[in-house]
């Protein structure tokens, strides 16, 4: 614990003296953002002119973006919380909690120490942003981005941070119950900086992949492909827990955190179109359609391969079709997504139900399968399904594009092996440094008494 305490102190004394050295130097313009680069957050289109109209502030798609945000906020604390936390053990509820909570306390401080300007300012060679905003340097009240040009960037800055935040709490759900909670903290520092970054920057930020032409409208690479395999290969890593089987604590929090999450979901993905406007109507709508179809095809899948629909299943196949519309949210139509939401209702449901068990690997609550497995089909369908006259940005291989789809499929490689390389070396620098696991009668007793000397019910 000593040397974590450490290596923090000695990352924040870095930063500040970063801090420090760009602050003194003269800010430049932000390169020309490709139009790749505004798939992602689309604007209102504007009259031509001779020369660009500057940026303004439009005061209705500010008051949508500030709502937006704070409902991916509530996606963290207490949705996913909430979710994983009642999935856990009773032993394990609260430890299950704290990884959540303290990766977004955690996340808060580094996006705006460095995670933003990394990933979203500028462009250095297609694969990082550049360092001028070290802490929001030169960013005020009347800042705006080119990524999101009717609303301040402070605004543009904080709903960034929430999907950053998510994200990596998102792949603690391959890990529960075993996990030192030492090594999260360091796992949540070195993953945000090194992996979601990146990601976040070559898709989103105006890196190779936004230049190359990949969709993802609200995360289906940089939120759920990412996560999802980072639960994998350190699930892998970790190994199986001694009790392995599923046990719920409580499974009427289970539904309340999956409410919690579809309801922050509106925010996550009619979030992304940055405005109040047609785009963010219709991944709004598309998200529920795609949601509510998944779950009763995942109950009806379950019904019938398991003899009986559950409460879970419900939840699982909800959010499952969650995931699958996230990238495809503000570019396909309505049949589209119920498409979508069909098909991720019955494959998420066997990579869990069948694959899981035959291969062995421990994916505690399935952050592979539903947000790997899933998000990889919603990436890929993306490039099926989007619909030019919904989202003139996207163009997939049902109206005429072909080459859509191929670069789907080269956006969720490279993401699944990036993603997958570096969670693995990250893994094995965090075993040398603080070790991956707690011992064995640590994990007998419960993560909540080892780890923090505390219980969740205190009930006799």
């Amino acid at each position: 614990m000593k040397r974590l305490v450490s290596i923090f102190l000695i990352v924040v004394g870095l930063l500040c003296f970063s801090k420090s050295v760009f602050a003194e130097e003269k800010l430049q313009p932000d390169p020309a953002v490709p139009l790749a680069a505004e798939q992602v957050l689309p604007v209102q289109p504007r009259a031509a002119a001779p020369a660009p109209a500057p940026l303004k502030i439009d005061t209705g798609d500010t008051a949508w973006m500030i709502v937006a945000t704070a409902f991916v906020m509530l996606m963290t604390i207490p949705g996913l919380a909430l979710f994983y936390g009642s999935l856990a053990k009773k032993k394990d509820a609260l430890n299950t909690m704290a990884m959540s909570f303290v990766t977004y306390c955690i996340v808060s401080f580094l996006w705006v120490a460095y995670g933003y300007t990394l990933a979203f300012n500028g462009d250095i060679g297609g694969f990082i942003g550049e360092a001028s905003k070290l802490f929001l340097s030169g960013v005020g009240v009347n800042s705006i981005s080119d990524l999101a040009k009717t609303i301040p960037e402070y605004i543009f800055v904080v709903f960034q941070l929430t999907f950053a935040a998510i994200t990596v709490a998102l792949a603690s759900g391959s890990y529960i119950e075993r996990m030192k909670f030492s090594a999260w903290v360091l796992f949540t520092i070195l993953w945000m900086t090194f992996v979601y970054v990146p990601i976040a920057h070559w898709v989103w930020g105006g890196g190779f992949l936004a230049k190359l032409g990949a969709l993802d409208f609200a995360g289906g690479t940089v939120v759920h492909i990412n996560a999802g395999f980072a639960g994998l290969v350190g699930a892998l890593l970790l190994g199986r827990r001694r009790e392995a089987t599923l046990i719920p604590n409580n499974l009427t929090l289970t539904v309340i955190g999956a409410g919690l999450l579809w309801f922050g979901w509106f925010g996550f993905n009619a979030g992304s179109a940055g405005a109040a406007n047609g785009i963010a109507g219709a991944a709004f709508i598309n998200t529920n359609t795609a949601a509510a179809i998944a779950a009763v095809a995942w109950m009806f899948t379950e019904w019938v391969h398991h003899k009986k629909p559950t409460i879970l299943g419900l939840a699982s196949g909800a959010v499952a079709g969650l995931v699958a519309i996230t990238p495809a949210a503000g570019f396909v139509n309505i049949s589209g997504a119920i498409i979508i939401g069909i098909l991720a209702g019955v494959v998420p449901y066997f990579a869990v139900a069948m694959i899981k068990p035959r291969l062995g690997y421990d994916d505690a609550l399935d952050a592979f399968g539903i947000h790997g497995v899933a998000g990889t089909l919603g990436a890929i369908l993306t490039g099926v399904f989007a619909d030019p006259s919904i989202n003139e940005a996207g163009k997939g291989l049902l109206y005429g594009n072909a080459g859509q789809l191929i670069t789907q499929l080269i956006a969720v490689g490279v993401t699944i092996t990036y993603t997958s390389v570096v969670t693995f070396i990250i893994f094995i620098v965090i075993k040398a440094i603080a070790g991956l696991r707690v011992d064995t009668e640590e994990e007998i007793n419960g993560l909540d008494e080892s780890q923090h000397g505390e219980k969740a019910y205190n009930i006799n």
